[in-house]
This record gives structure tokens, sequence and C-alpha cells, in this order.
């Protein structure tokens, strides 16, 4: 076990994405400021997780606590999957956007934990003085015996209705499930989920269905920015999408009621029999209405590139 008393709250602590080491200022073997008695680096405490081990922080933490936990990292020379964790304990308050893009492990926290939350759920807890916190893609995917708290979970469809707001709901889920939202979502909601439905019935933050490798995100309400970028495949329904959608798509289907704006290599595209049938399953459109509605997929058309312009501003072009 590691354990870690802090003075200060710190971001990023138990950060699979080492995000910050992208910045000069920072690098994966830093030592954690602010330590009472230890010299633990990012790292150590991210290769303790990794070994299944139990990480003890003392004191308040900061936000993304626990960013992508479980996920086993491609630009880090990981196979994009999903690998067991170890455990954290906090004895104290987490931050925001604790557990975005978790995918295994446990956390439990004696304090309180702010929201908006990344893709967690709170479960009857088995330690006393603290509350559990568990990845929703592994509870369903692999924990069907925890009971979540102020929520239902029945067989392989968990409704969330306790009006926390959480984003990247169902990351990287590869299972054959489906999540209902009864209210609104934060960022990242679908991002790569292979398999499954997550249906929101408000809105949706930034990146939804962002890396979409399969499976249904469906958004009764508004999408936020950059919606389907670098989508594989799968299908994003929204009533409505903000900014421009589809970016770096390489395949896929996004269909929304409203027109929306598209970046290269999305483009219109017409709508088909499945198409129509899965929008009258999910939000049980008759025919004429499925017609209104605007379908976009990804171009194979040559490739794009971005080019820089002197201004500053960028520009995708084709290569024929």
């Amino acid at each position: 076990m590691i354990l870690l008393e802090l003075e200060n709250p710190v971001d990023k602590l138990c950060d699979y994405t080492f995000d910050f080491c992208w910045s000069s200022n920072f690098e994966r073997d830093t030592v954690i400021p602010g330590q009472k008695g230890s010299t633990h680096t990012y790292r150590e405490i991210v290769e303790a997780l990794k070994a299944g081990e139990t990480v003890h922080i003392k004191g308040d933490t900061g936000e993304q606590l626990a960013h992508s936990m479980g996920a086993s990292i491609e630009h880090l020379g990981g196979n994009g999957g999903v690998e067991k964790a170890g455990t954290i304990i906090v004895d104290g308050n987490v931050g925001i956007e604790a557990g975005m893009g978790m995918v295994s492990g446990t956390m439990y926290v004696s304090g309180e934990i702010a929201e908006p939350l990344g893709n967690i759920i709170e479960v009857e807890s088995d330690s006393e003085g603290y509350r559990k916190f568990v990845s929703i893609t592994d509870l369903l995917c692999n924990n069907p015996d925890e009971t979540p708290i102020s929520n239902k979970l029945e067989g392989h469809k968990l409704v969330l209705s306790d009006n926390v707001l959480r984003g990247t709901i169902a990351a990287r889920c590869s299972c054959d499930v489906e999540i209902q939202v009864t209210g609104n979502v934060y960022n990242g909601s679908g991002l790569l989920m292979q398999k499954g439905t997550l249906i929101i019935e408000g809105n949706a933050g930034m990146n939804t269905a962002s890396h979409l490798n399969g499976g249904t995100v469906v958004v009764k309400g508004k999408c936020g920015e950059f919606a389907g970028a670098f989508m594989k495949a799968g299908y994003l329904i929204a009533e409505e999408m903000q900014g421009y959608v589809g970016a770096d798509m390489k395949d896929g289907t996004i269909l929304s009621h409203k027109k929306a704006s598209i970046s290269p290599p999305a483009q219109k595209g017409k709508l088909e029999k499945q198409d129509i049938e899965l929008l009258k399953k999910y939000l049980d459109a008759g025919r004429f209405a499925s017609l209104q509605y605007n379908k976009y997929e990804a171009s194979d058309e040559g490739k794009y590139i971005t080019i820089k312009m002197r201004d500053g501003s960028l520009v995708r072009r084709k290569v024929e």
C-alpha cells in the first residue's frame, strides 16, 4: 500500500493518461507536491494501482482524481483496452471530474465529492465511514452484484436518476448493455464505446461520442461542441448539435434533427432503412418525422490535411 499525506489538494492524482507530462513543466517522475513524510511520484502511484495495490490519500484531492483509471492507454504503449486496477482511499474531500474515463478499480471517499463526476457511480459501501464508487463500465460489464445508491440496476440496464452530473459515461464499454440518464450529462459521454446503448433524456456536453467505436448514443436534447469527433463506428443521434460535428471521423453515422455544421471529412448522407428503424426504436419517430433528420457520415473520397494559415487559423483541405 502507498500512503500519501497531503498538505494541500493536488490535481490529477492517479491519472493514467499522464496528461500533464505533455507540458514541458511536468514529467511522469515528478514528485507529487505537498507530501508529508514521503516522496512519491505520479508514476509510482499509477504503477501501484496497475499492480492491484491500494493508494491511501490523507487529505483533500484536487481535480481529475483517477482519470482513465484501468485503461490501457495507447499513446503510452497500451492496447486501448481495459485492465484491472487497485483501490484508492481518500480521507478527505475530492474535487471535480473524479473518475473521468475510469473503467475499473474502486474508490472510497470519507468526505464530499464535487460535481461533475466522471464515469463513476456510488454503490453500497463495504467499509464503514466511506462512500464507495466504482466505474459504470465495470459495474455493467463485470460487477452486476454491486448495488447502486439512488439509481436502479436491473440485469443489463442501468437507470441513472439521481440528478448527479456525470461525464464520460460508458467510457470504453465493450458489453451489450443499456444506460438511461433521466437528466443532463457532462462532457465526453460515450467516449470510446464499442458496444451498448446510452440514452440521455436531457442535454449533453462537449465531445459526446468522441472516438465512438460501436454502440449507440442517443441525446434527446442538445449536444455540445465537437460531437462525434474521431468516430470509427456506431450511431450518434441527437435533437440538435452545437458547433461542428464529425471532425476527423473515420466511419459511423450521425443523425441530427436540426441541421448541423460539419467538419471534414464528415459529409451529408442519405437516410437509409436502418437509420429510420433506429429513430423509430429510440425516439418513437414515425416515418415522416424520421425523414426530417439530417444524416452525416465520413467521406471516402480522398484524405484531408490541416493547413495553418498566416493569420493562425486552421483550414481542412482535401488531398486528391
